[in-house]
């Protein structure tokens, strides 16, 4: 059996990988270039970690199975054991943001005919890693794939230190993401998530046959969990978190292998989601993309600033993201789902007096239904018969475009809400558009809280939706539209003809949704689109590199936001992640700056009623959006930190630090958002290890009793103190962000 080695990457992030002429390729260890193992002067060791490593593509087939274990995991499959290297190509191209190197491996099973590309790509000054596959049957029989991976390494403990056991010294971040309760981060053990060594390894066998497995299966991609997660070391801080990069199903799987530990991510499966994918001769497919970020120490909170520059880089670029403009919504605490002429007017000449530069007419503007119907499980009465987005005349009784216009004559740029992907079984669009323009599973259309879901595979969909979006843009001069989405339509569709397996068919779907959106842009790239689904139950980088803008959550209770909007940006960067500011004429001042300060590091979304506050509370609004004009260039460099570590849902204090880092014009600059919320002490002090200067903070912005902050440069903590419950205040440090550059 002859070994060789391939070392590739960059300084920041570097792979071991081994091209075994006996089997098939596998990835030996990652991190620092400087970090890796040497097979000339360490063998024993490679040696080592080849044994416990998996195939570079971990492979499942319909006829084949696994190898030497069973059970519910994901490796160990026969298909890419029987892989052997092919040949690799190496590339390094030039990018606004850097360089770029990427990695192509060609592996092939010459008795099935199946080739494999694995493709890994890193930025030179980013300790991120992305991979993806291609497959290709060659053959000449059909091949039925079960499982791809998109990445999979193991050997994630063997920097542990002698004695120091897998199941203790690493812990594993999760992200629950519950509808108006998103990132809900926590940190255990392996052991604590139930995987431990059962000390099996040295009778023959290769591990307990337990995995810690997250799953999102159907349409929401984050409506359980988020795509995400992080391994840490506890001792050193080194960490590798990852992201799925999808907007539908996807699998994540943790597990013990002859005494280390691995990680698989996935698009869908058979098992989890209902994918199965029949290769005829000539056939291709695609695994969906997923990116790892490796750090030698720093923990979770280094590892995230990571992601957060590997998302800038890997987006598609907008106006948007550097403009950052407030938008107005009707909707949240505000008209619910019931606009017209009358409610809008005042609203749109009180958006205009906050500081407004947007205003999104949402949902309702085309609903035929008289005011206050109710349709199917409590939902407003047009919600079944959605899907011709036409003006309502009933509501609108001088036309939409009277409203529009007031709104552009106030120097905003109007907007409207769109649920694209759906069409209600009252609305005509149900039976003009083709049966298999709809997803179907066994012949039957799909129904769901009264919607059906399109397959924007199909042509006529497509055609639909594209007709929509022009006769928005050009009749009604509409820049901004808000895409929400808020049914999950489950494992997929087998249509058009049922040959297809469910979870393939959403896949398909998910795919064709992701073009039809570059599709809009490209015929309209300054306008706006908004990503939302029932608040945050599509977070993924596969639609937030497309969209500028995200919104957060659906949560109604101001005293409840600060949780939500401290933990985004582990999912979103700040200057997409759209957090709702809804001041209302009942709210005290020291609520109205808690109203504010949720939304002051990230997009503010203003709604609630405007139009209802007394002068000095809509006054207090305006001084804090025009504060927020002042430093908002600042977000889309900024990088996160939580100085009391991620928010907990009830805790009392919650913290959210945004970090600037010197450049040529600008020094750097801290900005600390505090909030104090009910039965939290009035005072509590705040590390900020990171920051050495000796001034004080600067009080940036707050409403209410005056609150008292001093610093103590020796300790590198702030002691803020917020006189009253239900409060909160914005602080910075270093460079003044609100001075010009």
């Amino acid at each position: 059996m002859t070994a060789t080695h391939l070392r590739w990457g960059t300084d920041e992030l570097s792979l071991l990988l081994s091209f075994d002429t006996a089997g098939p390729v596998r990835l030996l260890a990652l991190g620092e270039a400087e970090t890796l193992p040497d097979p000339t002067r360490e063998p024993a060791l490679c040696a080592l970690l080849a044994h416990r490593a998996l195939p570079l593509v971990e492979i499942q087939t319909a006829g084949s199975g696994r190898l030497g274990t069973s059970g519910k995991r994901h490796v160990d499959g026969t298909a890419s054991g029987s892989l052997r290297y092919v040949h690799h190509e190496e590339a390094h191209e030039q990018h606004i943001g850097g360089g770029v190197r990427s990695l192509r491996i060609r592996m092939a099973d010459e008795a099935t005919g199946l080739r494999v590309t694995a493709v890994c790509t890193v930025r030179e000054g980013i300790p991120v890693l992305g991979t993806e596959a291609y497959l290709e049957n060659v053959g000449d029989g059909p091949v039925t794939l079960e499982y791809v991976s998109s990445f999979v390494c193991s050997n994630l403990a063997h920097r542990l230190g002698d004695g120091e056991r897998w199941e203790d010294g690493l812990t594993l971040w999760l992200a629950a993401n519950p509808w108006s309760g998103e990132c809900r981060w926590s940190r255990a053990t392996l052991a604590e998530r139930g995987l431990y060594d059962v000390g099996m390894v040295p009778f023959g066998q290769t591990g307990s046959k337990n995995r810690i497995a997250v799953t999102s299966t159907g349409s929401w991609s984050s409506s359980e969990h988020l795509p995400m997660g992080c391994l840490e070391e506890t001792g050193s801080g080194r960490a590798l978190s990852w992201q799925i990069e999808h907007n539908g199903s996807w699998h994540a799987e943790i597990a013990d292998r002859f005494d280390d530990v691995y990680l698989a991510l996935s698009g869908p499966t058979d098992r989890e989601h209902q994918w199965r994918r029949r290769l005829t001769p000539g056939e291709t497919f695609r695994t969906v993309p997923a990116s790892v970020a490796v750090v030698p120490s720093g923990g979770f909170e280094a590892a995230l600033a990571a992601l957060t520059r590997h998302r800038r880089a890997t987006r598609r670029p907008h106006p948007d993201h550097q403009e950052l403009p407030v938008v107005f919504n009707d909707f949240m605490n505000s008209l619910m789902g019931e606009p017209s002429t009358k409610a809008l007017l005042p609203l749109v000449e009180a958006a205009a007096a906050a500081g407004a530069e947007y205003f999104c007419v949402d949902a309702g503007w085309y609903d035929a239904e008289p005011p206050g119907a109710v349709g199917p499980g409590g939902v407003p009465g047009w919600w079944d018969a959605v899907g011709e987005w036409e003006e309502s005349a009933a509501r609108f009784p001088g036309g939409l475009k009277e409203v529009l216009d007031r709104i552009r004559d106030a120097g905003m740029v109007p907007g409207l809400w769109l649920e694209p992907e759906v069409v209600g079984v009252r609305s005509p669009v149900a039976s003009a558009l083709p049966d298999d323009a709809f997803f179907r599973r066994d012949g039957v259309r799909l129904t769901e809280w009264g919607r059906h879901q399109l397959d924007l595979r199909h042509p006529a969909a497509r055609a639909h939706l594209d007709g929509v979006v022009d006769r928005l843009v050009r009749d009604y001069g509409v820049g901004y539209l808000k895409l929400d989405y808020n049914i999950d339509i489950g494992p997929g569709t087998d249509g058009p003809d049922g040959a297809t397996s469910a979870g393939d068919g959403l896949l398909g779907h998910n795919r064709a949704y992701l073009a039809w959106l570059d599709g809009v842009l490209d015929r309209y790239p300054t306008l706006v689109l908004e990503n939302c689904a029932a608040g945050g139950s599509r977070t993924d980088h596969a639609v937030l590199s497309r969209l500028p803008v995200h919104s957060v959550t659906d949560q109604q209770d101001f005293r409840l936001l600060p949780a939500i909007a401290a933990a985004a940006p582990t999912a979103v960067t700040p200057e997409q992640g759209a957090i709702w500011a809804y001041p209302l004429p009942q709210h005290s001042e020291a609520e109205l700056g808690m109203v504010m300060v949720s939304a002051m590091l990230g997009r503010i979304h203003l709604s609630g009623r405007p139009d209802l506050l007394a002068p000095q509370q809509l006054a207090l609004v305006r001084r804090a959006v025009d504060t927020y004009k002042t430093y908002r260039p600042l977000l889309a460099g900024a990088l996160p930190r939580w100085p009391l570590g991620l928010p907990g849902w009830r805790d009392g204090w919650i913290a959210l630090a945004l970090t600037t880092d010197v450049t040529s014009e600008r020094a750097a600059t801290t900005l600390l958002a505090l909030w104090r919320r009910t039965g939290a002490p009035e005072t509590v002090t705040v590390p900020l290890p990171w920051y050495a200067e000796a001034d004080r903070p600067r009080l940036v912005f707050g409403a209410g009793p005056q609150p008292t902050y001093d610093w103590d440069g020796r300790e590198r903590t702030v002691r803020v103190t917020l006189p009253i419950e239900g409060s909160a205040v914005l602080l910075s440090f270093g460079a003044d962000p609100c001075a010009p550059a």
